[in-house]
């Protein structure tokens, strides 16, 4: 029998060596695919322990390792012993290349992914999955292509050329499409920078509402009012945006004016009872008070303090109390608030004139 099988040839080898080969492929593939395979369950189960990033970084790219991938390999690594022509050779230095590429490729993959849900669970809030997906493909697409480009040139193809078209052709496209692109790129600046979130209540120009999606061309945000506003993501990065959600207090400045002829006593009586109304409200740290100026028609008071949180009703609430206190202060006083009011005084030489007129009998 093993004179027959060393005998007997195919394709220029003996069938023993044959079934050296297969049997060394083999055996190397289960050595190799039960070795990955105890690494994974004792990876696993010390990163259910630890959670060490090391650990999980390990363990993704042990499930990004293909097992038939490893058999390819070891397949044409024990073809690499029998005698083959040039040609053949040749040819399976390209396969080794690709196998070896295609592996490489698919852990560059996992370990993208696992940088970019490493970053996501970084933060308090979840990255937005749209603009998470979008890079991951991004990067994909970009891993990939160097794949290509790189079996292409180890075959002998010239890329050159190649290379040069596309970089024509994506310049053709990018002047097409330069307003999907702008608003691709301001999703892009959004999923980075985080000016705002999904959930935060935002405001810019004349409009505010509570952030629903940012998609990769246009942002959804449920409006103050009820209806849903559809904005391009360039257009709203164009503008100054207000992220409520982020006001870890509200600044308040408000003022009155009272009219001229009250005395000034009555003036820095006002200052002060107004001060201690809004130093005895909860939640509220006074920051200033002041008769500022003397108005066109009265005398102009300005008061600041901040609320110590971001509640509106809290803040419309407080200064309601503030405003019902002041106008009780104000008629016990019995100062009234100054409204727009002149006074004209007509020239002597008029008023000489008709006294003149009035004196003349008819």
């Amino acid at each position: 029998m093993s004179r027959w099988l060393e005998h007997t040839m195919f394709a220029g080898n003996s069938l023993l060596l044959w079934a050296l080969a297969l049997g060394g492929a083999l055996f190397g593939f289960v050595l190799v695919a039960g070795v990955l395979r105890l690494l994974t369950a004792r990876a696993r189960r010390r990163h259910a322990e630890t959670g060490r990033p090391g650990l999980a970084l390990l363990l993704a790219l042990l499930v990004a390792t293909r097992y038939w991938l490893v058999l390819l390999l070891a397949l044409a690594i024990a073809c690499k012993f029998l005698h083959t022509s040039a040609t053949v050779s040749v040819w399976l230095e390209h396969l080794l290349f690709a196998l070896c590429g295609l592996q490489l490729a698919l852990w560059a993959n996992a370990l993208i992914r696992h940088w970019l849900q490493r970053t996501d669970a970084k933060g308090g809030k979840h990255i937005n999955p749209v603009f998470l997906n979008m890079l991951t493909w991004a990067a994909q697409i970009l891993i990939w292509s160097m794949l290509l480009l790189a079996f292409m040139a180890n075959v002998g193809i010239n890329i050159t050329a190649f290379v040069a078209s596309l970089g024509v052709g994506g310049i053709a496209v990018a002047l097409g499409l330069q307003n999907i692109l702008g608003d691709l790129f301001a999703s892009v600046a959004i999923g980075l920078d985080k000016p705002f979130e999904v959930g935060d209540s935002i405001a810019f120009g004349d409009d505010s509402g509570t952030v629903v999606d940012v998609g990769v061309k246009t942002t959804r945000i449920a409006s103050t009012s009820g209806e849903q506003l559809v904005i391009s993501n360039a257009d709203l990065l164009k503008q100054l945006i207000h992220n409520n959600s982020r006001m870890s207090q509200r600044r308040v400045v408000f003022g009155f004016r009272v009219p001229y002829g009250t005395r000034s006593d009555q003036v820095q009586t006002i200052v002060d009872r107004t001060r201690a109304f809004i130093q005895a409200e909860p939640q509220v740290r006074f920051d200033r008070g002041h008769m500022t100026k003397f108005g066109e028609y009265g005398y102009d008071f300005e008061f600041v303090y901040y609320v110590l949180t971001p509640d509106y009703t809290l803040y419309c609430d407080i200064q309601q109390r503030v405003n019902l206190q002041i106008m009780e202060q104000l008629e016990a006083m019995q100062v009234p608030f100054a409204i727009p009011a002149r006074s004209v005084f007509p020239h002597p030489a008029a008023v000489a004139a008709d006294l003149g007129a009035d004196a003349r009998p008819d």
